[in-house]
């Protein structure tokens, strides 16, 4: 194999990212339209709670996001019940909502959409888990370089690439 070769896969095998682990989320929060009065309402359900939107009742049982520094993906497993006339209650959605996909995996109901935003309050924070390693440990620097930190895995920005310049190579055909 030529030099360049190994180098090449070298590079591959740093710069492409770990699988992000998702953060569990105490917070839904929901985007709400009334298409009578036109009025777009944003509100917040711990997980496990119910929340009242004009005629529904929204009750998230999950909510799952990413850390800052990975791709965007925020779910939510969610149930809505709408309140009928005679008092009754009337299951109308139950299924994952994506944060990134309003328009296809919202609720969409003759007078209400309803539809996740965001996810708030982490469970736990991204500085408590470093990657690879248990809940709390803590990473020590190796016995030859004492004074230094061990580095992370993954790519190692040392400040001369622009902070938006994407590290893959673009090929015209």
């Amino acid at each position: 194999m030529s030099l360049p070769l190994v180098l090449a896969a070298v590079m591959a095998a740093v710069v492409t990212p770990a699988r992000a682990d998702r953060i569990e989320n105490q917070v839904a929060v929901f985007s709400a339209l009334d298409k009578v009065t036109a009025h777009i309402s944003k509100f917040e359900v711990t997980i496990g709670q119910t929340a009242t939107f004009g005629a529904l009742k929204v009750t998230p049982h999950a909510c799952y996001s990413r850390p800052p520094t990975e791709e965007p993906k925020t779910t939510t497993f969610v149930e809505i019940d709408e309140t009928q006339l005679d008092g009754s209650e009337k299951r109308i959605f139950t299924g994952w909502m994506f944060a990134e996909s309003p328009g296809i995996y919202g609720l969409e109901h003759p007078t209400y959409d309803v539809w996740l935003t965001e996810c708030n309050k982490p469970i736990r924070t991204i500085a408590e888990q470093a990657p690879g390693a248990t809940p709390g440990a803590v990473t020590e620097a190796p016995p030859d370089a004492p004074g230094q930190a061990a580095p992370e895995s993954g790519y190692q920005d040392n400040g001369d690439a622009a902070s938006d310049q994407d590290f893959r190579r673009r090929v015209r055909r």
